[in-house]
């Protein structure tokens, strides 16, 4: 029955763990606000507003498994926003033309870091260190510490909503729809792949009900909210910028999961040496996990000043922390070696309810910052606690604790018979 149950939350109670304290929040704050959190506008808000730190943290989590820590993404952000943003009022570039010219510096910026990371050994932490001071200050220097605006292009992509079809026909956004659907459906497919492909490895094959149990659960999960999205006020539906979110999270959990790129970020985090010596080209790696991470940043960074309207010298400030908390929160180990874009994905969701309830209660910036202090201090606590006790979550301490129990009480009733 253990195991069932194991497998049923995909194989990771801690997992499930981090999956049942997002429910609870969003359930907590759902009732104490009178069912504003669950509303269709909220919703679009809250993706909105959290799309830069989602995108991050993807980048931030491959970082942090390969045992570093990337302090300048926010100040890379702003470089790449302002850039943008200048090219184009100043010299006249083509709002897409200036996009590559800014993905294209997010590169080159990573570049630079990932050199002094990989070929010269210095630790990430200093030279992300000098790269929040050496952008955040580029930022400024190149806008003159002033609010450059963007053209419409940017807004759509960076608070933009997916396209209405037939809406006098139609009484809720298709598009919409069908993403979740074909979400959905994608969810169940790999749920019955993964089944079939345990059951030729295990001995034991996993019970069919379980990943079929599962994929209905998620199926109805996302279905329900495509339907929230898709019958909100009118003009409006899944963002644009939510899109991009989910597409860059299956490219990058494919990369985690299925290469061998993927791999060796994994074998690094968990032992460096060892990693070496079986053949891991960590420098190659190391460069790859420190250049990805700014590239992601300048993504961050264009969808930000398109939501934002324009980009200024205060963008990207303490988008570094938001992206850490995230990844911790989500499962990552302090140490390196373990994590997931998934779990990251929660945590990062975690964090965004928590604020957006917040707001809602009109709790104050202060108290909001201690309260988040809190949540990914006891978060990284119970990491470090479950593997001082050589386990994987608080619940498993339980199941651990009972099942002890259950032997205790076994052995005690042995010894009375005999």
């Amino acid at each position: 029955m253990k195991k069932n149950m194991k497998e049923l939350f995909g194989g990771d109670f801690r997992q499930f763990g981090m999956i049942a304290a997002l429910i609870t929040i969003a359930l907590y704050f759902q009732w104490t606000t009178d069912g504003k959190v669950f509303q269709a506008q909220n919703l679009m808000n809250l993706v909105l507003g959290n799309t830069y730190v989602l995108v991050l943290a993807i980048g931030m989590v491959l970082v942090i498994i390969a045992g570093h820590i990337d302090l300048s993404v926010g100040s890379v952000a702003a470089t790449v926003g302002i850039v943008v943003a200048v090219v184009m009022r100043d010299y006249g570039v083509h709002p897409w033309l200036a996009i590559i010219i800014g993905l294209l510096l997010g590169i080159l910026i990573g570049a630079w870091q990932g050199f002094w990371v990989a070929k010269w050994g210095i630790p990430a932490f200093i030279v992300t260190l000098a790269g929040m001071l050496l952008f955040r200050g580029m930022n400024q220097f190149i806008g003159h510490s002033l609010t450059v605006p963007v053209p419409e292009l940017f807004q759509t992509l960076g608070a933009g909503y997916l396209p209405d079809i037939a809406p006098e026909v139609i009484p809720f956004n298709l598009p919409t729809m069908i993403l979740a659907v074909l979400a959905a459906s994608a969810v169940v497919i790999a749920e019955l792949r993964s089944h079939k492909r345990k059951s030729e490895l295990a001995h034991t094959p996993v019970p069919l009900w379980i990943p079929l149990m599962r994929a209905v659960v998620i199926s109805i999960v996302i279905i329900a909210f495509g339907w929230i999205f898709a019958t909100g006020r009118e003009g409006t539906s899944f963002p644009i910028p939510g899109v991009i979110v989910v597409v860059l999270a299956l490219v990058y959990s494919f990369i985690a999961e299925r290469t061998i790129l993927g791999r060796s970020v994994y074998a690094i985090g968990g032992n460096k040496a060892a990693a070496e010596l079986t053949g891991v080209k960590v420098v190659k790696t190391n460069f790859f996990v420190i250049c990805n991470s700014a590239f992601l940043a300048a993504i961050a960074g264009i969808l930000f000043i398109g939501r934002s309207t324009a980009s200024g010298p205060a963008d990207g400030n303490m988008w570094e922390l938001d992206a850490i908390a995230a990844v911790f929160i989500g499962g990552a180990a302090v140490s390196g070696g373990i994590g997931t874009i998934g779990g990251t994905m929660v945590g990062a969701l975690v964090m965004a309810f928590l604020n957006n309830g917040l707001q809602l209660l009109g709790v104050g910036s202060d108290k909001t910052q201690m309260i988040k202090g809190l949540v990914l201090l006891i978060a990284v606590a119970l990491d470090v606690y479950s593997k001082r006790q050589g386990r994987r979550s608080i619940i498993g301490t339980f199941m651990n604790a009972r099942a002890r129990q259950q032997e205790k009480t076994t052995d005690q009733a042995m010894k009375t018979s005999a």
